[in-house]
């Protein structure tokens, strides 16, 4: 079961309360701005800081 639509649409980025988007592989949400990634478990978004992983663009 993947994150619905609505969901995705007001959740944000708990750093820098950005739009935040669904990565390629749909396992994460990415912040762009704060170049994190915050990962997907159990279809449940794990939106801790101290748990987002960054990215390289």
């Amino acid at each position: 079961m993947a994150i619905s639509k609505d969901l995705l649409d007001i959740l944000a980025c708990p750093k820098c309360k950005g739009d935040i988007h669904l990565n390629d592989s749909e396992d994460g949400l990415i912040c762009e701005q704060c170049k994190l990634l915050f990962e997907i478990r159990d279809d449940i978004p794990i939106m801790l800081i101290d748990e987002a992983k960054p990215i390289e663009t």
